[in-house]
């Protein structure tokens, strides 16, 4: 069994984003991460907050992917580089916003601006809309690159959030389940 690590960005994700569709349909093999900076991310509390979430999925399943949306895929990129040796089967990064880019959250989460991108431990993929207010394509694509990531584009969908009206996101679940099959 695989137990996923829910990761989503700013005030978490809302009862018709993808990732709540999904972690609803997981029951006890996802957890969603509690920091206590939604609105005012605090980048160490976002990832202490990664780790009590593994800390819970660990303990159940040997196998752990994260899944990260919009800011929660810098939490857990970094959290991924603060602990090399975690068995972390993967992570599904999708919509990353650019911290050099103009629509960066900057003043509600300027802890998160420092943050440098770097080869993660495990496999990983990050998707994004060619579209995206938060980060372009080729800002998308550099990352994925930095992470050492696969990159997958989805076509014009925003930011790849609720307003996108994915629903369940089915395309987006086959990428997941070929970190989760690896």
């Amino acid at each position: 069994m695989v137990s996923y690590v829910v990761i989503p960005g700013i005030d978490g994700s809302d009862e018709q984003h993808w990732q709540t569709l999904w972690e609803n349909g997981w029951g006890a093999l996802g957890v969603r991460i509690a920091p206590r900076s939604w609105s005012e991310p605090d980048l160490a509390d976002w990832i202490d907050s990664v780790q009590t979430a593994f800390d819970v999925a660990s303990a159940r399943d040997r196998d752990v992917v994260l899944v990260a949306h919009s800011l929660g895929c810098w939490a857990g990129a970094a959290w991924l580089r603060r602990n090399p040796g975690a068995q972390v089967k993967g992570a599904f990064l999708v919509a990353p916003p650019d911290p050099r880019g103009g629509a960066f959250p900057r003043t509600a989460a300027p802890t998160f601006l420092g943050v440098e991108p770097g080869t993660l431990s495990c496999p990983s993929i990050v998707v994004a809309s060619a579209d995206d207010p938060y980060c372009d394509l080729d800002a998308a694509e550099h990352l994925a690159g930095r992470w050492g990531s696969e990159w997958h584009m989805v076509g014009e969908v925003g930011h790849v959030n609720s307003a996108s009206g994915l629903g369940p996101w089915r395309h987006g679940q086959g990428l997941l389940e070929t970190l989760a099959t690896v």
